[in-house]
């Protein structure tokens, strides 16, 4: 085997489709506070936060792996993950995991102490609290492990300042109200792959036709909650942004409650990654052209 085979291996261990996104919403978060408060963000720090909330995510995604090596085997969408395939050991995926891990945390107390705090609770929180605890016991598992999908998103604003944190909460909070129609759409389209594999999810425990209702429900609490929060801080550009993909989102939303199937389900999953994008990217411009 040649070192771009491995290297190709222990990148796919570590879920990057996940962390682009959290990433991406912590560069988003600093730029916007730094936009706001007219604190510029050196070069140096700029290295430390995107290897930090990279590294993070990543030994996040890979110890979580490491946790749910059992099920993966189980579930087709997971069975040819690196694990579980045999192309990576449970013992190797460990030591990488871990050694990612302390690398997150080494950038994070570089920056400052809120951002340490904030990195030790988000790997606590999706490593042992949702993955570890809650994931094959109970439903509330996408909620209680939520808060670290939040955490990049706060790491990015207080990388910067502590003023105004209730800005940084609100983009934490979207990030966090984005999960549940994000993670649940997709589980609702692979409800049999978690049914066989025996983990309690929302679609698995309460049925597709009210598992639907929840998901619009929450998608419409997400919406308005991208709304309601910034009319103090941000103008047109913004909401003007929300507004259209709020509106977007929720028609997706609403045809899978009238017209229920696993391709609605698919495609409103593939819509919410851009939809959070688009509204982190909005954020940005109206700040710089406030």
């Amino acid at each position: 085997m040649g070192a771009s085979y491995i290297l190709k291996n222990y990148y796919e261990l570590t879920k990057p489709k996940i962390w682009y996104l959290l990433v991406f919403t912590a560069f988003s978060a600093a730029l916007t506070s730094s936009l706001i408060s007219h604190i510029a963000i050196t070069p140096t720090t700029w290295v430390f936060l995107l290897a930090g909330v990279a590294s993070g995510s990543a030994a996040a995604d890979t110890l979580t792996g490491y946790n749910d090596r059992d099920i993966d085997a189980i579930m087709e969408r997971t069975k040819k993950r690196p694990i579980p395939s045999g192309r990576v050991s449970p013992q190797n995926a460990l030591a990488f995991g871990l050694i990612l891990a302390a690398i997150s945390l080494l950038f994070a107390w570089l920056i400052n102490v809120w951002v340490f705090v904030l990195m030790c609770f988000g790997l606590f929180d999706n490593i042992i609290v949702y993955s570890k605890w809650l994931k094959r016991t109970s439903q509330t598992n996408i909620l209680l492990g939520g808060f670290s999908g939040a955490v990049p998103a706060m790491i990015g604003y207080v990388t910067v300042t502590t003023q105004n944190i209730e800005i940084g909460l609100a983009m934490a909070g979207l990030v966090f109200l984005w999960i549940p129609t994000h993670i649940w759409s997709l589980a609702l389209h692979v409800r049999e792959d978690y049914r066989k594999a025996g983990v309690p999810m929302l679609p698995v425990l309460s049925g597709e036709k009210k598992s639907i209702r929840i998901i619009a429900i929450t998608t419409v609490m997400m919406v308005l909650f991208s709304l309601l929060p910034f009319f103090r801080h941000f103008g047109i550009i913004y909401l003007i942004t929300a507004g259209i993909a709020g509106t977007i989102i929720l028609a997706l939303s609403f045809w899978l409650l009238l017209k229920p199937s696993n391709r609605v389900s698919w495609i409103l999953f593939k819509a919410t990654s851009p939809y959070l994008a688009a509204l982190f990217i909005a954020l940005i411009m109206d700040s710089l052209f406030r």
